[in-house]
């Protein structure tokens, strides 16, 4: 009897076990009846199926990451650049997701990435370099995305993101590259030089014209005072003789003595009677002292 009731409890728990399944929360599923398809996206819990006739094949409801390799993109300038990227996809269709995969994820992630490759060659070949590496990665990614999220619910999956990581250029054209960029910065540096010393010509150009104007102007004013002072100085000496005629010669007299005489060692050869010695001959010549200028005015 104890016998009996064990294998009867042992059926009914084998019968429990394979009538029913449960489905984690991360997960979804589906469920066939001789192979075939009877319900799809299951939700979590506990549910049951008929043993022997149904059976249930689990897929993972979590965000997969295809990191795909990195591949050759050719550009509209027929130029080929490197390519690393990667796509954040979830499985959106279970139903969908298993006929076009057989739910398989190796198959899944070729498939998604002969999309992506494609998405992205279409993409880089409507753009330039300069386009493709600077302002309009996130305008590829924004497009990318939107075709090929697209193309890939044919295969129950849904693109949640797509990224670029990295454009480098192949090693066959980056000194290429690299040496026109160069030469590009050394005209704009070249254009910048020439407008640079132009601008300085014009500069000095402007700073030699002030300076002549400011040294003409100079040179007027200048003569302007030279001429007033000689104008003065020769009114002055002119009310000077004026007003006392002899003494202006006398005095006129002294200065040339003392510039011609006035150093050591000097010698002039001059005659005795000339004009120059006129008020030194006036006393050796036996005249009066007291009628010279010299004895008129105090030493």
């Amino acid at each position: 009897m104890k016998n009996i009731v064990i294998f009867v409890v042992a059926v009914v728990a084998i019968a429990v076990l394979t009538m029913t399944y449960t489905v984690d929360q991360r997960e979804t599923a589906i469920k066939f009846r001789f192979k075939e398809i009877v319900e799809t996206d299951i939700t979590p819990g506990l549910h049951f199926k008929l043993p022997l006739m149904e059976n249930v094949e689990k897929f993972s409801r979590l965000i997969l990451t295809l990191d795909a390799q990195p591949d050759r993109f050719l550009t509209y300038e027929k130029k080929y650049v490197k390519v690393d990227f990667f796509v954040k996809w979830r499985i959106a269709d279970a139903s969908t997701f298993y006929r076009s995969t057989r739910g398989d994820l190796i198959r899944a992630s070729n498939r998604l990435e002969s999309i992506m490759k494609d998405g992205l060659r279409n993409e880089f070949s409507t753009r330039t370099i300069q386009q493709a590496i600077t302002g309009e990665r996130g305008e590829i990614m924004t497009s990318l995305r939107k075709k090929s999220d697209s193309a890939a619910r044919k295969l129950g999956i849904q693109i949640v993101d797509a990224r670029v990581s990295q454009i480098d250029f192949p090693e066959s054209v980056s000194e290429s590259v690299f040496e026109r960029m160069r030469s590009e910065r050394q005209r704009v540096a070249q254009d910048f030089r020439s407008r640079g010393k132009a601008e300085g010509e014009k500069i000095r150009a402007v700073a030699d014209r002030q300076a002549t104007i400011i040294e003409a102007n100079a040179y007027r004013d200048a003569e302007k005072i030279r001429g007033e002072g000689d104008a003065k100085s020769a009114e002055i000496y002119a009310r000077a003789y004026r007003k006392d005629a002899e003494f202006f010669s006398f005095y006129r007299s002294l200065d040339a003595y003392k510039n011609a005489l006035g150093k050591s060692g000097d010698v002039l050869v001059v005659e005795p009677d000339n004009e120059f010695f006129n008020y030194f001959n006036r006393e050796s010549k036996g005249g009066d002292a007291s009628n010279s200028p010299a004895a008129s005015y105090p030493q």
